[in-house]
């Protein structure tokens, strides 16, 4: 039996960094018609799914990851790294001329610019084949913004059981939907884990006009769920039956890649919460696995 399923994306992620990116205001300056020369290349696994299987395996946990792998010359690149992170590739889907890259340019301080494909097909196919997914103690269920509400609480409702615990990380276009979209799909889960610029998105207000340290929470159909915010460097605040916890973002003495930052803070908070049940105890172990992906290259 595994500690989780975690259900999204699996992509290659090629990383590329050197002298030759020049940027400013934000902006790489890229040539139509230039050739550009990386100092540095690296290859890995990325996707929400992948991130956060990764990160928990690092925390003693033992995860499956449950998505999509195309039948292309990097199968068995994908399968070659789940396997060496530990992370169980038994209900990923194989699928015919399916590719997910992701090209990530890396500047010194470790900011990135992403160039993503992705080809255009359903999430998962044959999904109900698969009955050992229900023996799995908890499900993580990262953004997809592809996949359609109904269809996200239909695998969330066939996976969970009496005792599981359901962790949600929601995409921004989900947040954007109107609340009565979102109101069913809420009953399915236990903790929402989402940055402030979606939160904002989710109650509607302009995230300037935020106070995330004296916020009522007030969307009924989170009155009895976890739910936590993070801020980036501003830090993270955990909602709870009108209690607000905050916990400060732990610095990292050297930032190396930015990627995955996010997916790291929700691997930290799973795993430690399944292991105390403690809300506050969790957010801090998720502010110190984030401060220390960002010490190093690669999404998880």
């Amino acid at each position: 039996m595994y500690d989780i399923i975690s259900v999204g994306n699996i992509s290659i992620d090629l990383y590329y960094k050197g002298a030759t990116f020049t940027h400013s205001r934000d902006r790489f300056n890229l040539a139509i018609g230039g050739k550009y020369y990386a100092d540095f290349f690296h290859e890995d696994i990325g996707g929400g799914a992948v991130n956060v299987a990764a990160g928990l395996v690092k925390l003693g946990l033992r995860p499956a990851v449950f998505g999509k792998i195309g039948d292309n010359p990097y199968k068995e690149v994908i399968l070659k790294k789940l396997a060496d992170k530990k992370i169980s590739s038994e209900f990923c889907q194989i699928e015919d001329d399916y590719y997910k890259i992701s090209s990530i340019l890396l500047t010194d301080k470790g900011e990135r610019t992403i160039i993503h494909y992705e080809t255009p097909t359903h999430l998962l196919k044959e999904f109900f084949l698969h009955k050992d997914l229900k023996k799995a103690k908890h499900i993580y269920f990262s953004p997809l913004e592809n996949l359609d509400l109904k269809e996200k609480k239909k695998m969330i409702s066939y996976l969970k059981g009496d005792q599981t615990l359901t962790f949600v990380n929601l995409s921004a276009v989900d947040c954007r939907r109107p609340i009565k979209d979102l109101t069913a799909f809420f009953d399915a889960l236990d903790v929402l884990i989402i940055n402030a610029h979606e939160f904002s998105d989710l109650i509607k207000r302009p995230y300037e006009k935020i106070d995330f340290k004296k916020l009522e929470i007030k969307l009924p159909y989170l009155k009895d769920r976890i739910l936590i915010v993070t801020d980036s460097a501003k830090g993270s605040y955990g909602y709870l039956r009108g209690h607000i916890i905050f916990q400060e973002a732990v610095r990292s003495k050297k930032i190396v890649d930015t990627t995955g930052c996010g997916d790291a803070y929700t691997a930290g908070f799973i795993a430690q919460y399944i292991k105390t049940k403690s809300v506050t105890l969790a957010m801090q172990k998720a502010a110190e696995y984030a401060a220390k992906k960002l010490g190093r290259i690669g999404a998880n």
